[in-house]
C-alpha cells in the first residue's frame, strides 16, 4: 500500500514517520512546502503520482484561542482542506483517516463523550473540525474519523513542554483544575493508526474516540509533569475565570473509548505511563543536545 501522510511536521505527523519506519508499505510525509491541502489540484496530483491508497490528515489549524479572530484561515485548513481530501480520496478509491477533536463537544455533562452523541462546539476551533468531520461523511468517501484530546509529545509546542519549562523557571503557577479530561500521546495514537493501516482494518468505517485511559484535571496534569520532569515549583489550583479567554473550553472532555478498544482489539496504556516515557525521551533528546 502506499500511504500520504499529511501535516507531517506536526506532534502526530513526527510521531507517524517513527512508528512506520520499519513498515513494508510506502509512506508518503508532506507538509504545506510540500503539499498544500488547499489546493485540491495538488492533491490529485500528488495521489495521482504516488498512487495512494490512504491518506492520514494529521494537518489543522490546532491555535484554539486564535482560531476566534482567525476565523477564515482555522475554516480553511479545518474544514475546506478536509472536504479536498474527502473528494480526491473517493475520486481515488482510498480511505481518508482524519484526526478530530474532543471540542465538537459542548464538554458540560460529566459523562464520557461518546461516538454518538450530537456533538454542540462552543469554539470556532470546534466548529470547524465539525465541519471538516461533517464535509467527509458528506462526500461519502471510504473514512476512519479519529477525535482526540490534550495531545502532546516530544515535538512541537504543547501542554507537556510548556509546564516543563514553566516549573523549572518559576517557584509558584496557577492551574486550571475545573477542567477536567485525559491525556494523549501522540505516539499511542500513531501506534493505533499505524496498527489500523497494517493489519489492513480499513474496511471498520465511521468515527471513533481515542485518548489514553484515566481522568485528571489540568491542574493534576501539570503536577505530575513537574514531579516527573524533577522540577521544584509550587503549583497551585484555579478557576478557569482567573484566565479570561474568547474561547470556552470543554469542562469535561473525557471520551468514551469502548467502541475503538472492541473494534481494534486495543489495550490503551494509563495516561502516567504514557507521560512517563514521552518525558523520558525528552530528558534523552536533552542530554544528546
Amino acid at each position: 500500500m502506499n500511504i500520504l501522510i499529511t501535516g507531517a511536521n506536526g506532534q502526530l505527523g513526527n510521531e507517524m514517520r517513527l512508528v512506520s519506519k520499519h513498515s513494508t508499505h510506502r509512506y508518503f510525509y508532506t507538509d504545506v512546502d510540500e503539499l498544500d491541502i488547499t489546493d485540491i489540484n495538488a492533491i490529485r496530483t500528488v495521489v495521482k503520482e504516488y498512487a495512494i491508497n490512504v491518506i492520514v490528515n494529521c494537518a489543522a489549524y490546532t491555535n484554539v484561542d486564535k482560531a476566534e479572530d482567525d476565523k477564515e484561515m482555522a475554516d480553511l485548513l479545518n474544514h475546506k482542506a478536509v472536504e479536498n481530501l474527502a473528494i480526491v480520496a473517493k475520486e481515488a478509491d482510498a480511505t481518508l483517516i482524519h484526526i478530530s477533536t474532543d471540542y465538537v463537544f459542548q464538554g458540560n455533562q460529566c459523562v464520557p463523550c461518546r461516538e454518538d452523541w450530537e456533538p454542540h462546539p462552543n469554539s470556532v476551533y470546534g466548529s470547524t473540525k465539525l465541519a471538516g468531520e461533517e464535509s467527509i461523511i458528506s462526500v461519502g468517501c471510504k473514512h476512519i474519523i479519529i477525535r482526540t484530546a490534550w495531545l502532546y509529545s516530544p515535538f512541537g509546542k504543547n501542554f507537556v513542554k510548556t509546564m516543563q519549562r514553566l516549573t523549572a523557571e518559576k517557584d509558584q503557577l496557577k492551574v486550571v483544575f475545573d477542567q477536567v479530561g485525559t491525556p494523549t500521546y501522540a505516539g499511542d495514537l500513531a501506534n493505533v493508526i499505524y496498527k489500523i493501516i497494517e493489519e489492513d482494518m480499513l474496511d471498520k468505517q465511521g468515527i471513533y474516540h481515542f485518548s489514553n485511559e484515566g481522568v485528571i484535571s489540568w491542574y493534576d496534569f501539570a503536577k505530575q509533569i513537574c514531579e516527573l520532569s524533577g522540577n521544584q515549583c509550587d503549583i497551585q489550583p484555579c478557576h478557569s475565570d482567573e484566565f479570561p479567554s474568547k474561547v470556552k473550553r470543554p469542562y469535561f472532555s473525557v471520551l468514551d473509548k469502548t467502541k475503538i478498544k472492541e473494534t481494534f482489539h486495543l489495550r490503551i496504556p494509563y495516561w502516567k505511563d504514557s507521560l512517563k516515557k514521552c518525558i523520558n525521551i525528552l530528558a534523552e533528546n536533552n542530554s544528546v543536545q
